[in-house]
């Protein structure tokens, strides 16, 4: 598979997998002039959203209509409440995480994840053309599922605990709300070590804090505990 971070930050979000036949894009949280610099926007298949919040899809009605957008209810529901346009319901595809869906040459498959959102999930993508797999998690504290034969894990590493109670800049609620939604170092590593990494050959580490994280030590320190070469997707 092809895998690239177009953002990767609090300020928005946006990556393009591809196995050679299908083009699939997760999250929208960019708009369509830094879009259009890595990738032609016609060349998109379908879209998949995690979540609500606007770094993940603040851009949806600019590109629902380049390619089908998929979420879950929850998700579609609270997208739409701020919309002031006339929504085109025949570009958004529900998904739950009951039943997988087919997009071109990938199936996929929606889990729950553990974030401050609607319905937020995250994606399991199998592609029936390179037989690889690929997990995408990004905004929870927690991952309830175990994955096997995973080829590539994009994955969110927010902050270090160690790093959070040292900010005294952070406000107590923001403090509060990263404990609850966002996925620390140190149980990133606890949930990569509940895994079978046998078959990964890549791992990316997306959407670190600004304020709370450092892209050297975290690329570091997932690299030393697993022996899989390491990514940092750049904001």
């Amino acid at each position: 598979m092809n895998i690239k971070g177009i953002a990767s930050s609090s300020k928005g979000n946006c990556y393009i997998i591809d196995d050679g036949m299908t083009t699939l894009m997760i999250e929208c949280g960019v708009g369509l002039k830094r879009i259009r610099k890595e990738i032609n926007p016609a060349d998109i298949d379908a879209i998949l959203v995690t979540h609500e919040h606007k770094d993940h899809c603040k851009y949806w009605e600019e590109m629902y209509f380049y390619a089908p957008l998929y979420a879950t209810s929850g998700t579609i529901k609270e997208m739409i409440k701020e919309s002031k346009e006339p929504i085109h319901d025949y570009h958004l595809r529900k998904v739950d995480t009951l039943t997988p869906f087919k997009i071109g040459t990938f199936i996929i498959r929606a889990f729950k994840t553990e974030h401050d959102a609607q319905e937020p999930v995250g994606y399991y993508l199998y592609s029936t053309i390179t037989k690889e797999r690929l997990l995408f998690a990004t905004d929870t504290y927690f991952i309830r599922n175990r994955f096997d034969n995973l080829n590539y894990i994009l994955i969110e590493c927010n902050y270090k605990r160690e790093y959070l109670d040292a900010n005294e800049s952070l406000p107590k609620s923001a403090r509060i709300r990263l404990l609850k939604s966002h996925f620390e170092l140190h149980n990133v590593c606890a949930f990569l070590k509940a895994n079978d990494l046998s078959k990964v050959k890549e791992i990316y580490l997306m959407h670190l804090s600004a304020g709370n994280s450092n892209a050297a030590e975290f690329k570091k320190t997932i690299q030393e505990l697993t022996g899989i070469p390491t990514y940092i997707f750049k904001e």
